[in-house]
């Protein structure tokens, strides 16, 4: 079972070519960062993979069902989109029916229903506003109760479009342990600017760098973000270890620069200061 993109190709309709020649794939279980710059097709790309953009040219098989064939809502019952911006995603008069309800339109039943949305409240730190309207909350809180909506119904393939802007540490540390919580289960698909975030994801996920439409760089995120080119190329911050590590080689230090690990950076560099007292 995955999401396959065959040579695709989406143009909208002033002209602008968002997507060139993808074909990528995405198995069941995989954890995927999609970074790039602004402009670079990301959030076109995934809403490719749930129908709410068909190729123009290519085509996207979502477990063999080409997304051209199929509904949003058919397509939705396994890939659950959560968008950059809550507000054109939520329009419930209370939390507690945002949360439940896809699951009513996905006929679940009422006991179900009822333990899935408790489960997502607690989950997400909204129980206080369980009656309160989504629409008056903060930034943050807002992008907690899109991704409860999403996740209380447990789709397939998940989809995160920035799920970190607006977060504080703490829901970000949250969304690691969550992320890390449905690893296996089903695959989460994760578009991001924060590099940092990425760097400190355990297990290193894979990577996949858009720019200008077109795909640069899929592979091992701990290749890739340590790679200056690479990440220069596609105009993203560039991780703190490994710049630290190559400050440090520039200046005679005998250091490895592919590393991303803070912890396995000062052990390096105590073992360079133990060497040189020694």
């Amino acid at each position: 079972m995955a999401i396959e993109l065959e040579d695709v190709w989406f143009s909208y309709p002033n002209g602008v070519e968002a997507l060139r020649g993808i074909s990528l794939t995405i198995r069941e279980g995989e954890f995927v960062i999609i970074m790039g710059p602004n402009g670079a097709g990301k959030t076109t790309l995934v809403k490719t993979f749930n129908g709410l953009i068909r190729p123009t040219r290519g085509r996207v098989l979502v477990d063999g069902v080409d997304t051209k064939e199929a509904t949003v809502a058919e397509l939705s019952r396994n890939v659950g989109l959560v968008f950059q911006n809550p507000d054109h995603q939520l329009f419930c008069e209370t939390v507690e029916e945002e949360i439940a309800f896809a699951l009513k339109n996905f006929g679940f039943e009422e006991d179900e229903i009822r333990r899935r949305v408790d489960w997502a409240l607690k989950t997400f730190g909204l129980e206080e506003y369980r009656d309160v309207s989504p629409l008056v909350l903060s930034g943050g809180e807002k992008k907690r109760v899109a991704l409860a909506s999403v996740l209380v119904w447990e789709p397939k393939y998940l989809v995160l479009d920035e799920p970190t802007l607006g977060q504080d540490y703490a829901q970000k540390e949250r969304l690691k342990e969550l992320v890390r919580g449905l690893m296996g289960d089903r695959a989460v698909v994760m578009v991001t600017h924060d590099v940092e975030f990425v760097a400190d994801m355990r297990p290193r996920p894979r990577l996949i760098l858009l720019s200008g439409g077109r795909l640069i760089a899929d592979g091992r995120a701990e290749d890739i973000l340590t790679d200056p080119e690479c990440i220069d190329r596609a105009r993203l911050v560039r991780p703190q270890v490994p710049e630290v590590l190559r400050a440090l080689r520039s200046l005679g230090a005998p250091v490895r620069t592919d590393v991303l690990d803070v912890e396995e950076a000062r052990d390096i560099i105590l073992s360079i200061l133990g060497a040189g007292t020694g």
